[in-house]
């Protein structure tokens, strides 16, 4: 009976996980898995090197270090371990984000981690966020939306869901549309967008723009909406310098 109970709370254990790994950001869940696998190799490594097997502790630890993003032929110092801990060591993040609203959505991009969350601002659910639903609440509340809120939604169902197109087979909320842009950026919106501070030089302006636009690429889970308002947004702030 024991052994019978042990292994429902196993299988239950196992779905939990697998709903957790569907549901998981791509980005941020490849990123949780590379430093598991360091860490998990570098503990290896220590274990086969105590027991004096150098020929298989050496390769395997420098395997495991490489994952956590120290080189033999770089300086960095473990810099993924040292952010987890806040060590003096460190990377320090740049707390950036980009926003972008619509009628019905606000969305942030956080420029660290990838992650794009984003919360109804309008409407019956106004105020709930959209990790709250799941796929088919999600799908059903694009006929309600405008079409630049549509998009916004389709650029978060990309990432959380990168599957949720083949899926949709046909259907007219399975994303096909593109939003117009919604009149003439405001240098406010611009700013908001490149996760900028008013005022910001070109030079800031030209590194946001470069670095989003590699968050932004199709193998981090990017969407051609939110690049075309990060373009906008770098284009509006450079002609406000040009002025």
């Amino acid at each position: 009976m024991p052994t019978l109970i042990a292994g429902v709370i196993a299988v239950i254990l196992l779905y939990s996980l697998l709903q957790m790994f569907r549901a998981a950001n791509p980005v941020v869940l490849a990123r949780a898995i590379k430093i598991a696998g360091g860490i998990i190799a570098l503990a290896v490594a220590a274990f086969t090197g105590i027991k004096g097997e150098l020929a298989v502790a050496v390769p395997l630890g420098i395997f495991g270090a490489g994952l956590l993003g120290w080189s033999p032929f770089g300086g960095s110092s473990f810099p993924n371990i040292a952010g987890m801990f806040g060590g003096a060591g460190a990377q320090r993040s740049t707390g950036q984000s980009s926003r972008v609203r619509s009628q019905f959505l606000d969305m942030i991009l956080d420029h660290d981690s990838g992650e794009l969350s984003g919360q109804i601002v309008a409407g019956p659910y106004a105020g709930r966020f959209l990790g709250e639903f799941d796929l088919a609440q999600l799908s059903a509340m694009m006929t309600s939306f405008d079409a630049e809120s549509v998009s916004l939604l389709e650029s978060y169902l990309d990432r959380r869901f990168p599957a949720w197109r083949q899926d949709a087979q046909g259907n007219p909320a399975g994303g096909q549309r593109r939003a117009p842009s919604s009149g003439k950026m405001t240098d406010e919106e611009a700013y908001q967008i490149l996760g900028l501070q008013p005022g910001a030089g070109r030079d800031e302006i030209g590194r946001a723009h470069r670095a989003l636009m590699k968050k932004l690429h199709p193998d981090q889970g990017g969407s051609t909406y939110l690049a075309s308002r990060v373009n906008e947004a770098k284009d509006t702030l450079l002609r406000t310098h040009l002025s």
